[in-house]
């Protein structure tokens, strides 16, 4: 967006903070039972097994993994928004060989009450 409007910002692009269980550090961390503290780290761990079966697999197959991802986390209690992979430059759905342009795993998802959200940029 700063690019397309032409906008007077440098971003400046980051590693996302992780616990040592891989859960992204967040305020929203704060909201969660100490039960739902030890279960959030399966949000991270839904996005790495969704990166690493969408780089052995071709983009025609992407719907059905996506899909996969999220029925396992709502069958352990979560309600899952999305999670989904897309091109890091634009955030649209890869068009042609996932090998050819990196990509990134997003996921949304609450959590009891608390929505987390992470990516994974693979």
């Amino acid at each position: 967006m700063v690019q397309q409007f032409a906008l007077p910002i440098e971003i400046l692009a980051g590693e996302t903070q992780r616990a040592e269980d891989g859960l992204a550090l967040s305020s929203r961390n704060g909201y969660l039972s100490p039960a739902e503290r030890a279960e959030a780290a399966q949000l991270s761990i839904a996005l790495k097994a969704l990166g690493d079966a969408a780089k052995a697999a071709n983009v025609a197959d992407l719907p059905a993994l996506e899909a996969q991802a999220m029925q396992a986390l709502a069958r352990r209690g979560w309600k899952p928004d999305y999670l989904t992979v897309r091109r890091r430059a634009d955030l649209q759905p890869p068009q042609g060989p996932l090998a050819a342009e990196p990509l990134v795993v997003l996921g949304a998802a609450k959590l009891g009450s608390t929505r987390l959200i992470d990516n994974l940029e693979i």
